[in-house]
């Protein structure tokens, strides 16, 4: 991945008194993504790629971070699967096991770390979850989060478990085992069982490993089923309404600026500029974007030359210099005379696409522009943020998983992992909001019915 480098601008076209968009193809990210051979670290370390250059998580949170409603829209389904935050019901437990449970809640920050799984969950798809046991392994005393960003699975052995993770900083070149951290995994299909071999949890049984932490993967089941799992939301990069929504957001740009329409917009594979800089050895992040300058110029020229001959310029291929079409520059005609000239109504139809993709109601956050538009009243609101809490039941149970193993490992008996969510209340109940949980023996708090 190219950081620091700016592919998508506009640039002015002064003989034509109008603008060109460029821009990168955003389904590009998923490019190759079956194509996962495994990677040789030194020392033996082995991991599979996370896309075809192992930077595909990265791709995707900086084409989130570029868009306002998609990073929002991402920040409100990681809150609501958050609920009023993980809990660990202690109602049925012995005052001596509530202590135990309290003395491990305080010495964890499970606020931050539910959060942080909840944030995977819906950008990923998965997420890790790191276990920590004492020295003589009889409990389990810290809970961390792995980012899942930073997590590359081994390859499977031969009976399809994955034996460990390496986690590092994949932004950059990794070629020793001191640059990642290893590991081991759990049987993702049974973590609890493989947890109980390995530590001979019965009586006068000495542990088979000397190995204190393990990590566990939470996983959202998809159709596919290769190691990264691509999330829902994919549609949108893989369609054409994430690139509508940026275009029109730089046509607004460069009305604003300079009064130039935008007429042509520029789509460019990010491996058109790899190719660029690999061909002619430029490594230096300065000379690179002087490169990516130069290039845009000559693109800008042969808009020119061909505007000025009097040919139709729809949807064609960029001829280079040497007379070489790229087929990885695609070049189409913008439609200048649109009425009103805003792209009002457009961006509009756009933000609800991504809304619609992402399951999230617009009115919930709020992010339909527009001088008029309509609202849905106060009931139809707390019904739609009922029902967007109340999908979060499944994510919730895989979630769970790592407490059920905790609570089993360490002999709580009597408690329960539990996520209540907010039920906002009318105004003829005297408050605000009230907690809705599925453990009918809590008595604080109100059965759902």
């Amino acid at each position: 991945m190219n950081h620091n480098l700016s592919f998508n601008s506009v640039e002015t076209i002064p003989d034509l008194k109008a603008s060109a968009a460029f821009t990168v193809n955003s389904s590009e990210v998923f490019r190759e993504q079956s194509d996962m051979i495994p990677q040789k670290i030194a020392e033996g370390y082995e991991y599979i790629p996370w896309g075809a250059d192992n930077q595909m998580p990265y791709r995707i949170l900086e084409l989130i971070d570029s868009d306002e409603t998609l990073s929002t829209c991402q920040l409100f389904n990681a809150e609501v699967c958050y609920g009023s935050g993980l809990v660990y019901d202690t109602t049925d437990a012995l005052p001596m096991v509530t202590r135990e449970v309290d003395q491990y809640l305080m010495d964890n920050d499970i606020a931050s770390y539910y959060l942080g799984v909840c944030q995977d969950f819906k950008h990923f798809a998965f997420c890790v979850s790191l276990i920590i046991l004492n020295s003589d392994g009889s409990r389990i005393v810290s809970l961390l989060r792995k980012e899942a960003c930073y997590c590359r699975f081994a390859p499977a052995v031969k009976d399809g478990n994955i034996p460990y993770i390496l986690y590092g900083n994949w932004r950059k070149s990794i070629s020793s085992k001191n640059d990642v951290e290893k590991i081991e995994l759990l049987n993702q299909h049974s973590p609890w069982t493989d947890l109980k071999e390995r530590m001979q949890t019965s009586k006068g049984k000495k542990p088979k490993t000397s190995t204190r932490k393990f990590a566990i993967v939470s996983r959202v089941p998809t159709p596919d089923s290769t190691y990264y799992p691509i999330p829902y939301y994919g549609a949108l990069f893989k369609g054409n309404w994430y690139n509508i929504k940026k275009l029109i957001g730089m046509a607004k740009e460069a009305k604003l600026k300079n009064s130039a329409p935008i007429k042509y917009h520029i789509e460019i594979a990010n491996r058109y500029w790899d190719s660029i800089f690999k061909a002619e050895a430029i490594t230096d992040r300065k000379k690179q974007m002087e490169r990516v300058v130069e290039e845009k110029e000559k693109i800008i020229n042969f808009l020119t030359g061909m505007e000025n001959s009097g040919k139709a310029l729809f949807s064609t291929f960029y001829v280079s210099p040497d007379g070489h079409e790229q087929h990885d520059v695609v070049i189409n005609k913008v439609e200048t005379d649109k009425e009103g000239g805003d792209w009002s109504t457009d961006i509009i139809e756009a933000v609800n696409m991504m809304c619609f993709t992402m399951r999230v109601h617009s009115n919930l956050v709020g992010s339909v522009p527009g001088k008029s538009q309509t609202n849905n009243s106060g009931s139809d609101k707390r019904e739609l943020y009922t029902i967007a809490q109340a999908l979060q039941k499944p994510y919730h149970d895989l979630l769970f998983t790592v407490h059920h193993i905790i609570i089993r490992y360490n002999g709580w008996e009597g408690v329960k992992p539990d996520c209540p969510f907010i039920m906002l209340s009318t105004l003829d109940e005297n408050r605000d909001a009230k907690l809705v949980t599925t453990h009918k023996t809590n008595k604080n708090e109100t059965d759902n019915e």
